[in-house]
């Protein structure tokens, strides 16, 4: 540890400052400006190096964080770079959207803020693609072997990698007609902007692995001949079906899924001609759901100019401080204000949507909602409590209920849970031989951080099953899945 009193010397959190409102709503652009070298400096000094690095507990990936942070400390970029490659692919997508469990792991935090891991981290890798010290590492070998991964979200993309750098040939396979998944076209680039995905898919591509846009297994190849074809399968689709509200009012025009309007702008942002955007110009928004999709709707339709935007979120409003059902170091549920957020509108906690109300053209003009009561075990709309709030557009950001598994269960022998998602078993392997599931499409929607490592631990299993062998790390086991779920 470079200086051990640097957590005494060194007790306020510091984090680059966001781009004036009024400036960063007129583009796309990352929300944060440039970051103050010495401030990072300051930040990496209070890592204490604990004897018991409990930031570890908090991130799946066992990110080497005490040692990059003393790497930081001391000037040594490269250094650093190369122990968060070590365990993590793609930090500059963790970086940027990651909501950083590892932070409330933070030994610091007993008593103090904690250190600001995050943003040193995506610090070490926009620094290491600033001074060229990532490049491709292609495999010493070929195995002979072939791999396809469907999906090109960050657990299909995190397998894909750890499998072409032991010398199997691989081929991710992508429905969009562009390689990211959710990383591509779910997520504004307010939050990532493209590039980042971009270069780091040319290094893979430099690696040897091959990507096929605008496929669709399942519907332009069937899942029985690619499992023919290949000689191990990863599933790596993502829990993609959206969950539904059923209440009167719901075939109205101008509701819609957050996809069905995120997807759209990011096209359009792209560079690519819509025919069917759905915009938030001159509207009254309102946003079903609090989370994170819900921000990405919220700072998209201000962006596009809406008249006005209204969050509803059905539960309470989350606490400022740590809750004594959370102590440390557990990752708390806190109130947290979005860079969307700040940006305007309003948001509004324990509230029921009772009902959608309809003009004569069959459009949604407003949303009926009542104060929601904790009764009998469940959440119920509090009666004498509705009121309406003026919407032209309503979207539904109510998060997923597993993954879109039709053709997969109808092709090839595999099975689902209650919840949508493939069943497997502890080392990834569905029913059929040679198929593995990674990522939400098996766990349920949840974390990059977690795609990612069980994408480098599904590639593991993969290599296993091909070789007898691996030298390929597995960070994620069944237990620690079971744990978190």
């Amino acid at each position: 540890m470079a200086d051990p009193r640097g957590f005494m010397k060194y007790t306020e959190r510091e984090l680059p400052a966001r781009r004036p409102v009024d400036v960063r709503i007129g583009d796309w652009k990352e929300v944060y400006g440039a970051g103050d070298p010495s401030a990072l400096t300051r930040q990496a000094s209070r890592c204490m190096d604990c004897g018991v690095p409990f930031c570890h507990q908090g991130c799946p990936l066992g990110n080497l964080i005490p040692e990059w942070n003393d790497l930081v400390r001391r000037g040594d970029g490269k250094g650093a770079i190369e122990r968060l490659h070590e365990t993590n692919n793609f930090p500059e997508f963790t970086g940027r959207l990651c909501p950083a469990p590892c932070e409330s792991s933070c030994v610091l935090g007993i008593n103090q803020p904690p250190v600001t891991i995050k943003n040193i981290e995506v610090s070490i890798i926009d620094a290491a693609w600033e001074n060229g010290w990532v490049q491709p590492v292609p495999p010493d070998r070929l195995s002979g072997k072939t791999v396809a991964v469907v999906g090109s979200g960050p657990a299909g993309l995190a397998a894909a990698q750890q499998l072409t750098r032991v010398g199997h040939t691989v081929a991710v396979f992508e429905r969009d007609d562009r390689i990211g998944g959710l990383l591509r076209y779910g997520i504004p680039d307010f939050k990532m902007e493209k590039r980042h995905l971009d270069q780091r898919l040319a290094q893979m591509q430099a690696e040897g692995t091959r990507f096929r846009a605008g496929v669709e297994i399942g519907v332009d190849i069937t899942w029985e001949e690619i499992n023919e074809r290949y000689d191990a399968v990863v599933v790596a689709t993502g829990a993609s079906v959206p969950r539904e509200i059923d209440i009167p009012g719901r075939d109205l025009l101008g509701i819609h899924h957050a996809m069905d309007y995120l997807t759209p702008s990011n096209h359009v942002q792209a560079g690519d001609t819509v025919e069917t955007l759905i915009t938030a110009e001159g509207k009254h928004v309102v946003i079903l759901g609090g989370g994170d999709t819900g921000a990405d709707c919220l700072g998209t339709a201000h962006r596009q100019h809406a008249l006005s935007t209204t969050m509803l979120a059905i539960g309470k409003k989350p606490p400022t401080e740590r809750p004594e059902e959370t102590p440390w170091p557990l990752d708390p549920v806190l109130f947290e204000v979005q860079s969307a957020h700040e940006e305007g509108g309003s948001r509004e906690f324990l509230a029921s949507t009772v009902e959608f109300l309809g003009n004569e053209a069959g459009e949604v003009r407003a949303v009926v909602v009542a104060e929601t009561e904790y009764r009998d075990g469940g959440r119920f709309p509090k009666p004498g409590t509705e009121h309406e709030i003026p919407a032209d557009l309503v979207l539904l950001a109510l998060g997923y209920r597993g993954a879109e598994h039709e053709n997969l269960t109808q092709q090839l022998a595999v099975d689902v849970d209650a919840k949508g998602n493939v069943n497997r078993s502890g080392d990834y392997r569905t029913d059929v031989e040679g198929v593995f599931v990674a990522g939400d499409a098996g766990r349920g929607a949840s974390l990059i951080v977690w795609a990612i490592a069980e994408g480098r631990a599904v590639a593991a299993q993969v290599d296993a099953y091909l070789e007898g062998a691996t030298l390929l790390p597995a960070p994620v086991t069944a237990h620690d899945r079971a744990l978190h779920a």
